[in-house]
């Protein structure tokens, strides 16, 4: 496997509509103001984050199961920000709408500006044929509440190419995280 450069990631995002909307540079700054950046950077893309959060709370204090999630553990928010209490955790969404080709793996990571103030995102990997909107876990591991800023940048996308084609993608085995819709997916039992 191989690391793409920003010329294959517009090529593809362009031509093979793999990310849309594509922003086609690292954009620092919006409306004279100082953001953290997001678009096109040399070895990746860094994917912003909607204006749609579910905040965790223990209000009913439930057990996190996987195999039976209950998602009356989430808290609703809309907006240009998100705060996250100390020591908690939020689901949140791309803005950007993902199409992963058959030959390529992505691997998402936080970005620094986050990670430098205890705010972890985590993502797991795109896989090959994998289409949807990027469902974005995010932590504050901080004793404060953390500031998140929707329509900027939260993580950055890299892009893998295969030698070969896999031999079963995402789409074929049915992943229940295909096609995710304008809208945060909780974990799916």
């Amino acid at each position: 496997m191989s690391l793409q450069p920003d010329h294959w990631i517009r090529k593809m995002a362009l031509e093979e509509g793999m990310i849309e909307p594509f922003v086609g540079r690292l954009i620092k700054e919006s409306k004279g103001e100082r953001v953290v950046s997001f678009g096109l950077s040399s070895y990746g893309y860094d994917l912003r984050v909607a204006e749609e959060f579910q905040i965790f709370t223990d209000l009913h204090h439930t057990l996190i199961d996987p195999k039976a999630f209950s998602s009356d553990i989430f808290v609703p928010v809309q907006g240009p920000f998100c705060i996250i209490p100390p020591n908690s955790f939020a689901l949140a969404r791309s803005i950007e709408y993902f199409k992963i080709p058959r030959n390529v793996l992505t691997l998402c990571i936080g970005k620094s500006t986050y990670a430098r103030c205890g705010i972890i995102v985590n993502v797991t990997p795109f896989e090959p044929e994998w289409e949807g909107y990027v469902t974005l876990e995010i932590s504050n591991t901080t004793p404060l509440p953390a500031k998140i800023y929707a329509g900027e940048g939260l993580a950055q996308v890299l892009f893998f190419v295969a030698e070969h084609v896999c031999e079963t993608s995402y789409r074929d085995r049915g992943g229940k995280y295909m096609y995710q819709k304008s809208k945060i997916t909780a974990p799916i039992t």
